[in-house]
């Protein structure tokens, strides 16, 4: 069977209630892929043959985004709660027969994978994070340099239904804005991955999607993030993170610094990137994969 990502059939697979679309291949360990923001797993389709071949690979859509399911909005912004999304990926994985797994995760998925991390601990055996840093961390360390790159943090947390109009009068348009608009632009994307991103972002529902995950992480979020801190919540798995050197996280905080207050066993380092490194830089990402994840 072919390992190649866009080869394989998209499974609709339920979990927490809520029905994600994924794609599974490979032989070895499990991993579980998770995608960012303005896209869908086909992210991973650079680094996924050699993955394949390495590990049982189960790269899905967020709920919110791609062909997952997309809860309505509700005024605390629950359903897209980390604790939430998390609870998604750990009854898909369990679901799948992985009662132990390893994380590869970018961005929002990056996120999710955090907190996955965090309440399941007992599931999740190590995780490689790339180019975050902790959100609480990010939004109580925001600077107007920070801002100024990061706008969309600010804008998509307004109310209902303003960013979710102007982001449903044209989708593709936003995500060739949104992704054209770090260093680089869009040369780093396949045409095949970024048609995906755009089909997906027409799809009803994704505009709220989008904006309540990006509400919940500047409300709920911070206050199960706030909680986690007072009763001494830490990642005891091994942890690897990786951020772009020509990105905004590197640029604005001290990435290894900020998770080693809050994590046992990190290392990582920056990569000749900006932020989208599956895409730009895949074979980097693939070598420290194969040092981190074996």
């Amino acid at each position: 069977m072919s390992h190649a990502l866009f080869d394989l059939p998209v499974q609709r697979i339920t979990a927490n209630g809520i029905t994600l679309a994924a794609r599974i291949a490979g032989d070895g360990p499990p991993l579980l892929l998770l995608h960012g923001h303005p896209q869908t797993h086909v992210m991973w389709h650079r680094v996924w043959p050699e993955l394949a071949r390495r590990h049982t690979c189960v790269a899905v859509d967020l709920r919110g985004y791609g062909d997952s399911d997309k809860p309505p909005a509700t005024p605390d912004h629950a359903h897209y709660a980390k604790r939430v999304m998390a609870q998604d990926m750990a009854a898909l994985m369990q679901g799948l027969g992985h009662a132990r797994f390893a994380v590869l995760a970018h961005d929002r998925g990056a996120r999710v994978a955090h907190r996955l991390a965090l309440d399941h601990a007992g599931q999740v055996t190590r995780l490689m994070l790339l180019d975050i840093a902790p959100t609480l961390d990010m939004y109580e360390g925001t600077t107007q340099a920070f801002a100024r790159a990061y706008y969309h943090w600010f804008w998509l947390i307004q109310p209902a239904p303003l960013p979710e109009t102007l982001i449903e009068r044209d989708g593709g348009f936003y995500v060739r804005s949104i992704m054209g608009g770090r260093p680089g632009g869009l040369a780093h994307f396949s045409p095949e991955a970024l048609a995906e991103y755009q089909r997906c972002a027409q799809l009803p529902g994704w505009a709220t999607g989008v904006c309540e995950d990006y509400r919940a992480s500047a409300f709920i979020d911070l206050d199960h993030d706030r909680a986690g801190r007072v009763a001494g919540e830490r990642l005891t798995q091994p942890l690897r993170v990786l951020w772009g050197a020509r990105g905004a996280v590197g640029a604005n905080f001290d990435v290894l610094a900020l998770w080693r207050a809050i994590a046992d066993d990190v290392s990582g380092e920056a990569l000749p990137a900006a932020h989208y490194l599956a895409e730009e830089v895949p074979d980097l990402v693939l070598a420290q994969a194969r040092d981190f994840l074996g």
